[in-house]
């Protein structure tokens, strides 16, 4: 076992302590490897850099990763008090160019690399601790406080991984050696690429709950396909084999390349493979920390969307129509070379976990059953775009892991590569990336006649996401007028001022698009871009489309367009971004309106919100505050109730009187009242509520 990178734990056992001892060690091992992989910038001041435009500066990810923690069990109710608030906001989202990305550096006030290692430092410890001390029982279970440590670890070696890829992107001064970070030294001429024969076969992916390893939501459920025999290229395309495609104008020639890839050409200009260096016309080839000779029997490096290129000039080339393989092929594939999963999996037999190199290999140096490479290496771009499996479920600490990317834009790696570690070498790990992003990843191509297997269409499948968007977007019932349109209309006419306004707790957008009507501005928040991804369609896409539950397992479809609401003309005066109400960036500031919308009895701790909230209002802003009092605790802790509850004296606590308590010394209570609002179900279930509405005028 490599004593550099630990494998991960399985779920299961008999001895808790010893478990302990494990995700202790697992834990530790994960935290030193990605601090230790920060060793390869410079200095200091190179953390303020960024690798590549569509990135943040390094320091956001030398903090992203502590924070998770934090934010997490924060989340989850595991732990009541923060570390560092203002830090668990700066470092909070991370980027893959969705809309709510927030990429604009004067919104950002980065702290200083030491403030971010004692912080570091500080989150270490609460996590050792909370590893001896929290409740443990085997298995351990995705609702075990213990699971979220482990989500937290898994998702820092996540992060170690497309680090290193950022720091690879990085300009050769400001990156320097590390000694343990040894790269492969050999190479030779490049083996001949062949195709071996695949017989075909149904395939069922997918894991259930019961499963001894971690994994992200994706993972688990089941898809069923039958997939024909086909051909596999028995090595990943090599630099030789795709400096071929590069001497003849591949790059140049349009006819090799989809809409998409000619808009990647446009933008970034490129002429061949990112990590490729051309000096004195020779192509040379660069590593974690170095450029040397083009090493040409290793795997290249590209994104999808140079691999997709690349087959179609091969298909022009030899008259036969190659492809990326689908998630599908890949699983015969797998089968087909004879591996196991891991830890039965020896990491010797692969270029993965570090065991080896820091680098890539040559693609003839780890063989399966007659191919090479089937895992480690690179990553291995596929065909697949992500989708859900049958039975998938968000889990409710990481809601939007997944299913912003079941977009038809994220394409499936498949494999793993030198660089990966944890959940990225279990079989059942499911990654995927935007087709230009570029990764550790390369390709293989296959001769086949099964086409790319899709899960579900245009329209939102989430339960809770189609059921919310029929609340703002669907019927109105039982004469109740819609509620997002009618709050809009009265924090409108309580606004003095109609520069900008804030929609707090926004769900899927629809108040944000109203306000437009008479606001400049306006900015959609919401915890869960699941939600906001329904805001952001609409104005991206011009249209949404959902599935509410009918009746048991059946729901009706339906699609609802920009123009048929009326907001063509408003959409860009709406912008929606993912945050923590409760923890607000600074930058999230001189509002005229805000108007947290059934928000306050859903919040963690909804006084470290309506304690500041007066700092982010103009003068004579107005804050209006709705919500039908429902407080639970599933999502606020009874300790943290504003109203719902009697007080050691018996007195009764009834949230309006905490709200003026609270909101006295800086605001003004102008206005009260009751508005209706009903939730469908289902076609004949309804939940029919009324919401006090509370208007608030900033003195």
């Amino acid at each position: 076992m490599s004593k550099f990178s630990l494998y991960p734990i399985t779920l299961d056992g008999s001895d808790t302590e010893a478990k302990r001892e494990e995700i202790r060690a697992y834990f530790h091992n994960t935290y030193d490897i990605f601090e230790k992989i920060f060793e390869v910038l410079k200095d200091d001041k190179v953390f303020y850099q960024k690798s590549e435009p569509t990135r943040h500066p390094m320091i956001f990810y030398f903090g992203h990763t502590a924070t998770f923690f934090v934010n997490k069990l924060i989340n989850m109710k595991i732990i009541k008090e923060r570390i560092n608030p203002e830090f668990e906001s700066i470092f909070a989202v991370g980027v893959d160019e969705m809309a709510w990305d927030d990429l604009e550096s004067s919104r950002y006030k980065w702290p200083k690399v030491e403030d971010a290692r004692a912080y570091r430092k500080k989150v270490r410890n609460l996590v050792d601790e909370l590893i001896t001390s929290l409740p443990l029982t085997l298995p351990i279970t995705q609702d075990s406080p213990m699971w979220i440590i482990l989500m937290g670890i898994e998702h820092e070696r996540i992060h170690i991984e497309t680090s290193l890829v950022l720091h690879r992107q990085m300009p050769l001064e400001n990156v320097r050696e590390v000694k343990e970070f040894n790269i492969c030294t050999h190479s030779s001429e490049a083996p001949k690429n062949e195709m071996i024969k695949i017989e075909g076969g149904n395939v069922v992916l997918g894991k259930e709950k019961s499963h001894n390893l971690y994994g992200w939501d994706n993972e688990y459920g089941e898809f069923s396909a039958h997939v024909e025999k086909f051909k596999v290229s028995k090595y990943l395309v090599s630099n030789a084999e795709f400096i071929e495609f590069v001497k003849e104008g591949g790059y140049e020639n349009t006819e090799f390349w989809d809409d998409e890839g000619k808009k990647f050409l446009e933008i970034s200009g490129v002429k061949y493979p990112t990590f490729w260096v051309l000096q004195d016309g020779k192509y040379r080839y660069r590593t974690l920390s170095s450029v040397i000779d083009m090493p040409l029997d290793w795997p290249v490096d590209v994104n999808a969307l140079e691999a997709e290129a690349f087959c179609r000039y091969k298909s022009k080339k030899d008259g036969v129509l190659y492809s990326l393989p689908s998630e599908a092929e890949y699983r015969l594939i797998y089968e087909h070379a004879g591996l196991r999963d891991i830890p039965d999996f020896h990491e010797s037999r692969a270029n993965l976990n570090f065991y080896h190199y820091f680098s890539s290999c040559p693609v003839n140096e780890f063989g399966f059953n007659g191919i090479y490479d089937v895992v480690g290496n690179v990553w291995q771009w596929s065909r697949t775009p992500i989708f859900g499996f049958e039975g998938f479920e968000i889990h409710p600490a990481y809601d939007d892991f997944s299913t912003p990317t079941f977009d038809d834009k994220h394409a499936l790696i498949l494999g793993s590569s030198w660089a990966s570690s944890g959940n990225l070498i279990m079989k059942h790990s499911r990654y995927a990336f935007r087709k230009h992003f570029y990764q550790n990843a390369g390709f293989r191509y296959v001769i086949t006649n099964t086409e790319t297997e899709r899960k579900g269409d245009i329209y939102e499948s989430d339960k809770s996401v189609s059921q919310y968007c029929e609340f703002q977007y669907g019927d109105e019932n039982f004469g109740v007028k819609n509620f997002a349109t009618e709050c809009a209309k009265i924090a409108s006419r309580f606004a003095k001022n109609h520069k900008k306004a804030l929609d707090l707790g926004c769900a899927t957008g629809r108040a944000a698009f109203e306000l437009a009507r008479s606001f400049d501005e306006v900015e959609g928040i919401d915890f869960s871009a699941r939600f906001i991804g329904v805001g952001v369609k609409l104005k991206s896409d011009g249209y949404i489309a959902f599935t509410p539950k009918t009746e048991g397992d059946l729901v009706q479809k339906k699609k609802i367009t920009i123009e048929e609401l009326g907001y063509e003309n408003l959409k860009e005066r709406v912008s929606f971004w993912q945050a923590d109400a409760c923890n607000l960036k600074p930058n999230f500031n001189s509002y005229d309106l805000i108007m947290a919308t059934n928000l306050i009895d859903r919040l963690y701790n909804p006084r470290l919100f309506l304690d500041s909230v007066h700092d982010r209002l103009n003068r004579d802003g107005v804050l209006i505050v709705t919500s039908p009092y429902t407080w639970q605790e599933s999502s606020t802790k009874k300790e943290f109730w504003l109203g719902g509850y009697k007080d050691e004296s018996g007195k009764d606590i009834k949230t309006i009187d905490t709200l003026k308590e609270i909101l006295r010394v800086n605001f003004e209570l102008v206005h009260l009242q009751d508005l209706e609002f009903v939730i469908k179900e289902t076609s004949r279930k309804f939940q029919h509520s009324i919401a006090e509405i509370s208007v608030w005028r900033k003195r």
